[in-house]
């Protein structure tokens, strides 16, 4: 929890929301939602900014209210990081949400619309129902497309997505690059035997092959490194996975042309130990002086920007913000 907090602490834009008292104008106060959980998260940002004291600010209200809304997180058991990130987003969203009152679900058929008019459109109808300042900052656009071996039919949906988790690329030595991942997250797949889709033009299941590419790039990228061997859930990968500090250009994993795709790092949350148990901790660049510090529990120290690289960057193992071109 404190990793993640101090992670969205140093999220300029997410500070200044609650700083500045913005989000009271978009809270729900209606009788069906609760608004005490962005309302302690905002408190709670407040306090850590505008404290004069060296002491540490205690998180007990904030926890209270996070265990009401998401049960799984009572206790003081370690949880996963990256869960805890999306149930904590997903509650402060439901609660400023613009939209009180959401539409009736209609089917409508996108699919005679080229691509990019089709994303655009189903991007319109999920702000229809989910239209938040977290939505502006943290969500983004996954396009899928499946591609028919036997008529070449290629079939596309678009799905909103929160973070992305990465595999780790595996290569001959222990060092790989966040490029990698990337790669291998969005390479080509193919989908044959028990996995073969039914293609919408022949009517029958058909080798296909699959690829991810970004439609829409969010403003704050949230990247997750899967650190768990798929084989052994037990065992953490330890590879090193190497990043830029600034300029981390994702052009090439777009749909369209995007101007939108360079980002520049602020927030890491570390996990160190084995996946039975072990210690987080943030490194986090301010976003006043573009200093960086650690961020271990109650201790808080500066460090060099060439310390943040290391092998127990995990969820979400890296936070960009959009750099402008």
């Amino acid at each position: 929890m404190n990793s993640i907090l101090q992670c969205l602490s140093n999220t300029h834009s997410l500070r200044d929301y609650c700083l500045h008292n913005s989000h009271r104008r978009d809270l729900n106060n209606n009788s069906r939602t609760n608004t005490a959980l962005m309302e302690e998260f905002a408190k709670l940002m407040q306090t850590m900014w505008t404290s004069s004291s060296s002491e540490a600010v205690s998180p007990s209200e904030f926890k209270t209210q996070i265990q009401r809304y998401a049960p799984r997180f009572v206790g003081y058991n370690q949880q996963d990081a990256q869960e805890f990130l999306r149930f904590l987003l997903d509650g402060l969203h439901n609660e400023v949400n613009r939209v009180t009152v959401r539409p009736r679900g209609t089917v409508e058929d996108f699919d005679h619309l080229p691509d990019e008019e089709k994303g655009k459109k189903m991007w319109s109808k999920y702000l229809e129902r989910e239209d938040s300042k977290i939505v502006d900052l943290f969500v983004g656009q996954l396009k899928s497309s499946l591609t028919c071996s036997h008529c070449g039919f290629c079939s596309t949906v678009f799905d909103p997505f929160w973070d992305l988790s990465l595999p780790i690329a595996k290569k001959g030595y222990g060092e790989v690059s966040l490029m990698d991942c990337m790669r291998l997250f969005t390479k080509e797949d193919v989908l044959d035997g028990d996995e073969k889709p039914t293609c919408y033009r022949c009517k029958a299941r058909r080798r296909c092959t699959k690829k991810f590419t970004i439609q829409k790039f969010p403003k704050i990228l949230v990247l997750h490194l899967k650190r768990f061997s798929e084989a052994r859930r037990t065992s953490k990968l330890s590879t090193f996975v190497n990043f830029p500090m600034k300029d981390l250009d994702l052009r090439e994993f777009a749909s369209e042309n995007s101007i939108n795709a360079v980002y520049n790092l602020y927030a890491v949350s570390n996990h160190s130990g084995t996946t039975m148990g072990g210690h987080y901790t943030a490194y986090c660049r301010n976003p006043n002086s573009g200093e960086w510090y650690t961020f271990n529990d109650s201790r808080v120290t500066p460090m060099s920007s060439s310390q943040v690289r290391s092998s127990d960057a995990y969820p979400p193992g890296g936070r960009w913000a959009a750099a402008p071109l």
